[in-house]
């Protein structure tokens, strides 16, 4: 039953954390690393079709960023965003205590924050593509930090929702190239309309600050804030309240 996979997924990675947090972190910080590789090819694709089309552009954009979904997936990398889906349902079965979840989800959280913000860093100080993404960068950080509040939580949650509707996905398919490419194509479902993705953020703001961005430094820090709430709402209350109430069993 999907309840029991999910579950099952769930108590290992809050296992691995409590158990083996070292290892755990490992794997959440290459998993941030993994999004930041994808970021450096989206913001890269866009800057070049960018000149052709905006829209083509920005379409080029979310294609591409499916790559680090992909990557996590077939790596076994711990997101923080795709986790909040199966490591809440054996707190929903009263198996785990609260703090527990949490304990992970931090653990997760900044390993994935200092990987995706290491290669985001280490991108601009390449100075690779520098002059042609500089525009786009400060157009994203601009856009991203004058969002209102409410549209911002909004947007995590449709974002987070779809970010672990591909995980729950990953986890029935057996086929790889069905996974790949049911990947990809939610991963453009939610980046194509600008919904905000917590992890990504921190990698886009990172960017931003790497090319001398530094007076919204606050802006950033509340869209991060914001966002987080958003994604943990969307894969656990939005995603993860219909799963358990669908296939958890009852109590006779």
């Amino acid at each position: 039953m999907d309840f029991n996979l999910l579950e099952e997924i769930g108590l290992k990675k809050i296992k691995l954390s409590l158990n083996r947090p070292f290892n755990y972190f490992i794997k959440a910080l290459m998993a941030g690393m993994y999004l930041g590789v994808a970021l450096m090819l989206a913001n890269t694709a866009y800057a070049l079709f960018y000149h052709f089309d905006p829209y083509l552009g920005k379409f080029a954009y979310a294609a591409f960023f499916g790559l680090a979904f992909t990557l996590v997936v077939f790596l076994n990398g711990e997101l923080f965003t795709g986790n909040t889906l199966p490591t809440i349902m054996p707190y929903f079965s009263k198996k785990v205590k609260l703090m527990d979840v949490l304990k992970g989800w931090t653990l997760a959280y900044v390993g994935n924050a200092i990987g995706v913000a290491l290669i985001a860093f280490l991108f601009i100080q390449s100075h690779v593509w520098t002059k042609e993404l500089s525009p786009i960068i400060t157009s994203v950080v601009d856009v991203k930090t004058t969002i209102p509040w409410g549209d911002l939580l909004i947007r995590a949650i449709l974002c987070n929702f779809i970010v672990t509707l591909a995980s729950y996905s990953s986890y029935k398919l057996q086929n790889e190239v069905a996974k790949i490419l049911v990947i990809f194509l939610l991963v453009i479902a939610f980046v194509l309309p600008g919904f905000e993705h917590s992890i990504a953020n921190i990698g886009s703001f990172t960017l931003g600050l790497s090319i001398g961005i530094t007076h919204l430094g606050v802006q950033m820090l509340l869209n991060v804030f914001i966002a987080t709430i958003g994604n943990i709402i969307g894969g656990s209350i939005m995603l993860g309240l219909p799963i358990f109430a669908m296939f958890h069993p009852l109590e006779k």
